[in-house]
């Protein structure tokens, strides 16, 4: 134990840290990896990206991920093995990004995972349905990347937000707000990973001043489509092509657009649970049904997670700040066609990219857990009350230190 406090010590006290991010996000398509210069913490942070890559999952581990993910086929032995097989896939994948980078292993300092979300329930999920608080869980067994990589790994950030009362997500407010608050810009960063995400930065704002919550599906119901439409073929709708040859069916899209969840008032979370495949599979034969051919509904999935992003401004942002400008990350701006609805329904604001502001957007979700075991690391609270709903200001995240 000694050694171990010994060894943290020696990490805080270091002028800059070597630190991966690990994410494996909603939509299954394998482990995002970034690797970072992290210099300082809290609002000192400084980061510089060393190198990112995503390690795509094999149609066998996704299909093991979807199958424990759904109470149809989940079981606990299938969640309890899958848990060290993705441990192990997560320690190789910091070797993989350390050699792509030509980082020796020894010269990282932590990996910060998130790991897979298997299930997730809200806290104001779990008040509605009168059994107690809300609960998480995350597999990618932390204990197997440190002991594998000898690298102090950091992991679990979720639960800590929830003991205190808060959703367990969004949690990465807290780094938008080191890396893009306090500039003066009244600024919303949108992710669009498999759930779309927002954080509300006002200008020159201070972290109790934030707005941030999952505004629906991302990617997630659109890639489904993709599966379904061409018999498993394709996993995602590469570039919106297959969107962008139907065009959007306005009764199912306003359908769409007033489900519960999209008009529930923050602070809210969701995820594969409320928008996974039974949602996405239940969807798509009710339009069959309606004799909406594949285009049109494919549209329509891509229309519904652009304008669901949009409503969630105009009703939960805009009576109360003016955005001045949307910063993109996640995926979904590979999504052409998604682009260019987001951008019609957003008309009159200003859309960047978080390349515009030197960081990839495709790093941003994994870089954002780099930062977040960066602050553990230095005891600091990282949860945003107002994004969460937590009761308190956490540390987040369990360390469990390398050899």
């Amino acid at each position: 134990m000694i050694m171990s406090l010994n060894k943290l010590i020696r990490l805080q006290s270091k002028k800059s840290r070597i630190v991966v991010g690990l994410m494996s996000g909603t939509s299954c398509d394998g482990i995002d990896a970034c690797l970072t210069n992290i210099k300082g913490n809290g609002l000192t942070t400084k980061v510089d990206v060393i190198g990112f890559e995503t390690f795509s999952y094999n149609d066998e581990i996704r299909e093991l991920i979807f199958n424990a993910s759904q109470r149809e086929t989940s079981s606990v032995d299938l969640i309890c093995r899958l848990n060290f097989i993705l441990g192990k896939l997560f320690a190789d994948t910091v070797k993989l990004i350390a050699k792509k980078t030509s980082i020796p292993i020894s010269k990282i300092d932590i990996v910060g995972s998130h790991g897979h979300t298997i299930y997730h329930i809200s806290s104001s999920k779990a008040k509605a349905n009168m059994s107690g608080t809300g609960s998480t869980l995350q597999i990618g067994e932390p204990s197997i990347i440190a002991q594998d990589t000898g690298i102090t790994t950091i992991a679990d950030f979720r639960t800590s937000d929830i003991a205190a009362g808060g959703e367990g997500a969004p949690l990465v407010p807290y780094v938008d707000f080191i890396l893009f608050g306090r500039d003066g810009v009244c600024r919303a960063m949108q992710n669009i990973g498999g759930i779309a995400n927002v954080t509300l930065l006002p200008g020159d704002c201070d972290i109790n001043s934030i707005i941030a919550f999952d505004s629906g599906p991302g990617n997630m119901v659109i890639d489904r489509f993709a599966e379904k439409i061409t018999g498993g073929s394709a996993k995602f709708d590469k570039n919106g092509i297959f969107a962008s040859k139907g065009k959007p069916n306005q009764d199912f899209l306003e359908k769409l657009c007033s489900h519960p969840y999209v008009t529930k008032y923050p602070p809210k979370s969701t995820g594969r649970e409320d928008f996974g495949v039974q949602f996405a599979d239940n969807l798509y034969e009710e339009m069959k049904r309606e004799s909406i051919n594949d285009s049109d509904a494919i549209a329509t999935v891509t229309a519904f997670t652009a304008k669901s992003i949009s409503d969630s401004y105009r009703t939960f942002i805009q009576p109360f700040y003016k955005i001045t400008e949307v910063v993109l990350s996640g995926g979904g701006i590979h999504n052409l066609t998604l682009l260019k609805l987001l951008s019609n329904y957003l008309s009159g604001i200003r859309i960047k990219q978080t390349d515009d502001y030197g960081i990839p957007s495709d790093t941003k979700e994994a870089l954002s857990f780099a930062i977040l075991a960066n602050e553990t690391l230095f005891g600091n609270p990282a949860n945003v009350l107002s994004a969460t709903g937590a009761k308190e200001r956490v540390v987040l995240g369990k360390i469990i230190p390398g050899n």
